[in-house]
């Protein structure tokens, strides 16, 4: 499905939301892997910086992936897959038309039956 002009305004603006959301719980796991390391003090700093390192990058990949470069003819299917890994929710999607939140539901609910 593609969305009307209307619905893909209103997806690039969920768009920005869902990657204020996912930059937020992304920092927070930054945070936790460098608390740990400072709780832990050790002498060779290496694989913890790893492990940051690799956090990040992986991060990168996956924003990059899903925000960069959409075009309108993958919008549909993106919101689909930030409903799939709840980055957002259904209560997110009020100000989509009608029959793209009927498309998007029944979308919904074929990817889940699929993944049972």
């Amino acid at each position: 499905m593609s969305f009307s002009n209307e619905d893909n305004k209103v997806a690039r603006k969920l768009f920005e939301v869902a990657l204020q959301r996912e930059l937020k719980k992304e920092m927070q796991l930054f945070s936790e892997i460098l608390d740990q390391w400072k709780a832990q003090k050790p002498e060779d700093n290496r694989d913890d910086y790893y492990r940051i390192y690799t956090a990040v990058k992986d991060f990168d990949k996956h924003i990059s992936r899903r925000y960069d470069g959409l075009k309108n003819s993958w919008f549909f299917d993106t919101v689909i897959a930030m409903l799939m890994d709840k980055t957002i929710t259904t209560l997110d999607l009020e100000d989509f038309s009608e029959e793209a939140k009927s498309e998007i539901s029944r979308s919904l609910k074929i990817r889940e039956s699929d993944q049972l």
